[in-house]
């Protein structure tokens, strides 16, 4: 009987291989509901991940005293997506994560960041791709 190998540790790091999307978005004083409204930052979220045909497991947003920002989660299969919003300022965090542990889903990690991104319609944005794994 041949006994079973375990991967080795490059091996291990290419299966949870993954794509993570970090962006500063400056002057977006284009997204009206979505910079101040939690339940509207929720909703859209959700249907931007679903439209990018990742798989949501759970979420939860925030939103801060009237006429603040929102701060909000949506954990997915394939890993997680954040915003924070300051409407004072119009400044947007947005963090974007995918795993390809069983599919390579850069590419859905691409159209989740660029969706959200889009609806803020920032003047200036930073953005740092960091290949995990």
């Amino acid at each position: 009987m041949l006994a079973r190998r375990a991967p080795n540790a490059t091996t291990a790091a290419r299966q949870a291989s993954g794509l993570h999307l970090i962006g500063d978005l400056h002057g977006c004083h284009h997204g009206g509901a979505l910079m101040h409204d939690a339940a509207a930052l929720e909703a859209f979220c959700r249907q931007q991940v679903l439209s990018a045909g990742l798989t949501p497991v759970g979420h939860l947003f925030h939103g801060f005293e009237e006429g603040g920002g929102v701060t909000g989660v949506v954990v997915l299969a394939e890993s997680h997506l954040s915003v924070h919003t300051w409407p004072e300022t119009g400044y947007v965090t947005l963090d974007v994560y995918v795993c390809n542990y069983s599919a390579d889903n850069r590419a859905k990690a691409q159209a989740l960041f660029d969706g959200i991104v889009a609806a803020f319609g920032p003047h200036k944005q930073t953005v740092h791709c960091i290949e995990r794994g």
